[in-house]
């Protein structure tokens, strides 16, 4: 609606409803009362506006999300299966989702089909063709996702956080078109705006931090805090990281070496300390949000 506005020559701003200015005491909500409000406050140039997306970055974020989706049912599948036959008494020993794994689980219906119970039998089968239909459909929605990262609006920009540790295509991609014109943010307030801040009680001479707010936008704070764990290990500029390097330009390659030894040292510093591991990892996300910040405005 905000596009064929602008579109029809009118004024238009989506105001965010969390940052309208109303009285604390007004307990009243009309529609005349809200546009009298909203009048006042656009006159008074009050308003925070909301960043209304493209059409093409609107499409692409639906195949962002649609593909967060399958994975959160892949993972739901895979739970409902495994503990199937947890309750039958079969547990795996070793690394889950493997060729391994998909050779014991050939094994275990094999057992189910000799004497486990038909209910049993059928209900397996359920639930083993559910993770494979949905890990087909996470297959393809990634296979559309990296093309579109490869020949898309998007492309120098994925190319460019691809530097860093733990942002492959994928991520990438996602956090292009999740956060949009990063230009509206700085490298301190992007961490704000992603919920990765602590939040605050202060008054006086007292101030008392809480946990991080998690306000803004959820799947790219997840992405994050993803990625900011594959800065836990040694780091070595492996095969992968420098065909990244060569499809970025130079600058964003230097820049994006000096963030993951940055990164790592901050974990090594916070693991000193005896820091717990979802500390450590939220305080890795956040400064990790300000070095994609730093590759995101760098020009090509």
């Amino acid at each position: 609606m905000a596009r064929a506005l602008q579109a029809a020559g009118h004024a238009c701003q989506v105001a965010a409803p969390s940052k309208l200015l109303r009285p604390v005491g007004d307990r009243v909500k009309t529609d005349a009362r809200d546009a009298m409000l909203l009048a006042r406050l656009a006159r008074n140039e009050d308003i925070v506006a909301v960043a209304v997306p493209s059409v093409s970055q609107e499409s692409a974020r639906d195949l962002v999300r649609a593909r967060e989706d399958a994975r959160g049912s892949l993972m739901a599948a895979r739970h409902r299966l495994s503990k199937l036959l947890l309750r039958h008494g079969h547990v795996f020993d070793g690394d889950a989702w493997t060729g391994r794994h998909e050779a014991w689980l050939r094994a275990v219906r094999r057992d189910l089909l000799a004497g486990g119970g038909a209910g049993t039998l059928a209900a397996f089968d359920d639930a083993y063709d559910a993770v494979t239909h949905t890990l087909a459909r996470r297959d393809r929605l990634d296979e559309q996702i990296a093309a579109l990262a490869a020949d898309s609006e998007f492309t120098p920009l994925v190319r460019r956080l691809g530097c860093l540790r733990g942002i492959a295509t994928t991520t990438g991609f996602a956090l292009a078109v999740e956060i949009g014109d990063w230009h509206r943010f700085t490298g301190s307030s992007i961490g704000s705006y992603l919920g990765l801040v602590p939040c605050e009680y202060s008054s006086g001479g007292s101030r008392t931090q809480g946990g991080i707010t998690k306000t803004g936008n959820s799947h790219a704070r997840r992405l994050l805090i993803e990625s900011a764990w594959h800065h836990k290990p040694r780091y070595v500029a492996g095969t992968t990281m420098r065909q990244r390097w060569a499809a970025a330009p130079a600058a964003a390659a230097e820049r994006g070496d000096a963030g993951n030894r940055r990164l790592h040292r901050r974990w090594q510093i916070l693991t000193d300390h005896k820091k717990r591991h979802t500390v450590a990892t939220t305080a890795i996300a956040r400064e990790l949000a300000g070095w994609c910040w730093s590759l995101a405005v760098m020009d090509d």
